[in-house]
């Protein structure tokens, strides 16, 4: 309690406000997320691309290829 009352004549406040300012840090931290760990997500090494004749800037033919009309 002596270091409490140090710290507040050296910082020009009561204990009181020390004390309420201590609470609210410690307060502040409990109400932070946890931390997550980081993911690593997975990409495919597959090789091959699309079928032959198959054009992905051509969207009306995709389509109709989609759609067992092509």
């Amino acid at each position: 309690m002596n270091q409490v009352k140090r710290e507040a004549e050296q910082r020009g406040e009561t204990v009181t406000t020390l004390i309420e300012e201590g609470l609210r840090l410690v307060l502040a931290q409990s109400q932070q997320p946890p931390r997550r760990e980081r993911v690593t997500i997975p990409v495919s090494k597959a090789g091959g691309g699309v079928l032959p004749g198959v054009d992905l800037n051509d969207s009306a033919s995709l389509e109709e290829i989609m759609e067992g009309r092509g």
